[in-house]
């Protein structure tokens, strides 16, 4: 039975084909991803298969402790995550987005979006070790709920914005 659980936590929940991989959200995840990758690792790895870690079904939910520190490749997950939010942020206002992201070694932390002086995003991050979506069209989802939320933020404080 866990020898089973485990075969499932390792498998590929991506599809090379699924639709969701032409979301623009999801292919600026994988340039932010592939651009954060100093070693090259991502060179040869298809985008579907650069993606999987980011999507946790319950099996890879469950395989996760309930405590525990972030590893360094989360950290650049929820980087690349936040970086490509205030990228789509700055193709849609034509301003700077800048992410400014502070996690504790505990995985406990916050997540800014500042665009000028106005700080466009704030997010509390708990649990990042567990940082992950049920699936991409989530992903792009959520990302996209608060990339409206902060236009609609720098459109009302415009001036603030162009400081």
């Amino acid at each position: 039975m866990e020898l089973k659980v485990l075969d499932e936590v390792k498998s590929v929940v991506i599809e090379e084909n699924a639709v969701s991989l032409q979301l623009p959200f999801v292919k600026q995840m994988v340039v932010q991803l592939r651009a954060m990758d100093g070693y090259g690792t991502y060179d040869t790895w298809s985008d579907a298969r650069v993606l999987d870690p980011l999507v946790l079904t319950r099996e890879r939910r469950r395989s996760i402790p309930v405590v525990g520190d972030p590893d360094e490749t989360t950290l650049a997950r929820v980087r690349a995550y936040y970086n490509a939010i205030a990228q789509d942020m700055e193709r849609r206002t034509g301003l700077m987005a800048v992410p400014v992201i502070n996690i504790t070694h505990e995985g406990f932390g916050r997540a800014l979006i500042l665009v000028g002086k106005l700080v466009a995003m704030d997010r509390v991050l708990r649990d990042v070790h567990r940082f992950g979506f049920e699936s991409l069209d989530q992903m792009a989802e959520e990302a996209n709920k608060i990339v409206d939320k902060a236009c609609s933020m720098i459109d009302s404080h415009r001036v603030v914005a162009e400081l």
